[in-house]
């Protein structure tokens, strides 16, 4: 009939699945924080990390201040976060805690580069070059405020895009509340972060203007939203009038006493410390620009510049936010620089100034991933094609793998795993530094003896793999096999069967929610050993009688799925359907023509109620009608 099944996943699962992009990027988001809180919770320290942790830590124990400006939030949720978490130490819990917060933060990244240009590589590149550069993974791992103020820089930069597609003078009101609250409540961490806050505000309040929606009642409205953010100050005074912590820093119960400790004053308001004569402006913005190619690369720095040439054209969507996140960029490196008055030629000094520069970096990541999408449409515009998606995803891939740091800290955690070289590359050889590249092929055969699994895909930035083996499905991932092993599919749907033991009722959960998003994904792992079985028979090249087994194992066990529970996603419907279609072409033995077709019908005719935007609606269509007419001539034979 020319109808293919829908895998469910990112290709095949797209016609059945589609969605506005906002549960695209939710997902993505839900994905990106899983992977990047998984590998900074396997490198958290044990105990006390140095600088400020062990003073953060113990402030969160006993509820004490910390140091001016007194990081009255984060001394909250580190409190509750020793209290909740079950197990470790109470440094670190902190550490979790910390680890956590930088994995949203690499989430709401993502979702800023998805929402604003629908690249799903462009919301990794930029959640993956900015959360494992040295300087934000050394930092994110750690009992230190930087990782929270990360996470309120990308919650910031996600509702201004939030803001911006906002389509009602309700949702904007929505938004623009949650925002000022959400901008408060930053201040009560890092004050860096005030200088994105005063180049957003008057954005939106332009915006609002524009609109005709900023009246005197709306403005004082944002303004109390804002000053509720606050409002986790009050800590600092009740804190120090009670006195219950061994150790506490300065005296709050008066306004005085307050107001030094929240501005700062005895290290030196809008100044990184008091009495020190620095580095001149221009060095620290060329130390800047020098560190964040180590961080990020100049590939990355590139990219970021690509995306604001791109504005040019007329045509460009989404120019405005593109030129604010560039301007609080720009005047948040020259306000640092200026305020930044510590000798930066000293090493300990140099320490202290790189980490506010974590905030500048998060912003580049993220016009960097607008970059590369925008160079990938303009390379498809130009050439008038669509096939450069492969290319943006090695060009993701390649950006994020190639650091020097990446081998070196993973190998440190996986004494097992040989790495046949200094650094992933798909094209093998030496560089003139000496560093010697691997590929994918490489890296699995020295690894013959350990089981491979692949999670949330291989993509096409390193074929060599496919030379020797291939993936079969193993639960919510796959495996990675080689291709001297024969695929015995009885054997490998009685080795899976037990995986997949998820219990949670199909859309038991709200569709907004994450719960909704790994919900969706575990029923979906159900369904791809009978489409893995079922895509063999009609790709491989294999004798009769071997396709017509797959075709049988694929059809039972879609049968099974499908007849398991009374809702289910949608997609098995279209899927069960081509399968039972498949079986009455084989004429099997023992399979009844008539309920093969009924199946046929009643599985196509629930696929087409429930989905709406496969574009093979119409095909189906029509094949239903046909089918039909088989099922009612077979009918009449059978009565006559």
């Amino acid at each position: 009939m020319g109808l293919h099944g829908d895998g469910g996943g990112p290709a095949g699962g797209r016609a059945a699945r589609a969605g506005p992009r906002r549960s695209g990027g939710l997902r993505g988001g839900v994905a990106v924080f899983a992977a990047v809180a998984a590998v900074f919770t396997l490198t958290l320290p044990p105990s006390v990390p140095g600088g400020d942790s062990g003073e953060l830590i113990t402030a969160a124990h006993e509820l004490g201040v910390a140091h001016p400006p007194g990081y009255p939030l984060f001394t909250l949720v580190a409190k509750l976060a020793i209290i909740l978490f079950p197990f470790g130490s109470v440094a670190y819990r902190v550490n979790l805690l910390c680890g956590l917060f930088g994995a949203v933060a690499a989430a709401l990244l993502f979702f800023t580069v998805f929402r604003l240009s629908g690249s799903y590589a462009g919301g990794i590149l930029a959640a993956g070059v900015f959360s494992f550069s040295r300087l934000t993974w050394q930092w994110s791992i750690a009992a230190e405020v930087f990782s929270l103020n990360n996470l309120f820089v990308g919650l910031l930069m996600a509702l201004t895009v939030h803001f911006e597609e906002a389509t009602t003078a309700q949702e904007r009101s929505k938004i623009a509340k949650i925002g000022a609250f959400c901008c408060g409540l930053s201040l009560c961490n890092q004050h860096t972060v005030v200088v994105y806050v005063l180049c957003i505000i008057p954005w939106i309040l332009f915006r609002l203007l524009k609109e005709k929606e900023l009246s005197l009642g709306s403005l004082l409205k944002l303004s109390l939203y804002l000053s509720a953010g606050l409002l986790p100050y009050i800590y600092l005074p009740i804190s120090s009038y009670l006195h219950q912590a061994r150790w506490t820093w300065g005296d709050q119960t008066t306004l005085l006493g307050f107001l030094t400790h929240f501005l700062r004053e005895e290290y030196g308001t809008f100044s990184l410390a008091k009495s020190e004569i620095g580095s001149s402006m221009s060095e620290i913005l060329l130390s800047q620009v020098t560190n964040m190619r180590t961080q990020l690369s100049l590939n990355i720095q590139a990219l970021a510049v690509w995306a604001n040439i791109c504005l040019v054209r007329k045509d460009r969507q989404n120019s405005s936010l593109v030129w604010l996140f560039t301007g609080m960029f720009c005047i948040y490196s020259l306000f640092f620089a200026w305020r930044a008055n510590l000798d930066i030629s000293k090493p300990l000094f140099m320490g202290v100034v790189e980490r506010f520069w974590m905030q500048s970096n998060a912003v580049v990541a993220v016009l960097a991933g607008i970059g590369l999408a925008a160079l990938v449409s303009e390379s498809n515009r130009v050439l008038n094609t669509n096939g450069l998606q492969c290319l943006e995803w090695l060009s993701a891939t390649l950006f994020m793998m190639t650091y020097e740091w990446y081998l070196p800290k993973m190998a440190k955690h996986l004494p097992g795993v040989k790495f046949p070289g200094n650094r992933w590359n798909p094209v093998e050889g030496i560089l003139p530094s000496g560093m010697v590249t691997f590929n994918l092929y490489h890296f699995l055969e020295v690894n013959k003896l350990k089981e491979t699994f692949v999670c949330i895909g291989i993509h096409e930035g390193d074929p060599t793999w496919k030379k020797n083996y291939s993936l079969w499905p193993w639960g919510s991932c796959d495996k990675l096999v080689s291709s001297e092993i024969v695929f015995n599919p009885e054997e490998w749907i009685k080795l899976t069967r037990n995986i997949y033991n998820w219990t949670e009722d199909y859309g038991r959960f709200a569709p907004s929610s994450w719960e909704s998003v790994a919900n969706e994904e575990m029923w979906q792992a159900r369904m791809k050993t009978p489409f893995f079985i079922f895509n063999l028979a009609e790709t491989a090249s294999l004798p009769s009688n071997v396709k017509a087994q797959l075709y049988t194992h694929a059809y039972n066990l879609y049968k099974e799925i499908v007849y398991l529970r009374k809702e289910h996603p949608v997609n098995w419907h279209k899927n069960y359907a081509i399968a039972c279609e498949r079986m009455l072409r084989l004429r099997e033995r023992g399979a009844d023509p008539e309920v093969l077709l009924s199946e046929t019908i009643r599985h196509f005719r629930l696929y087409t109620q429930k989905a709406q935007n496969d574009p093979q609606l119409a095909d189906i269509s029509v094949a239903l009608k046909h089918l039909r007419k088989e099922l009612q001539s077979l009918r009449n034979m059978k009565n006559g």
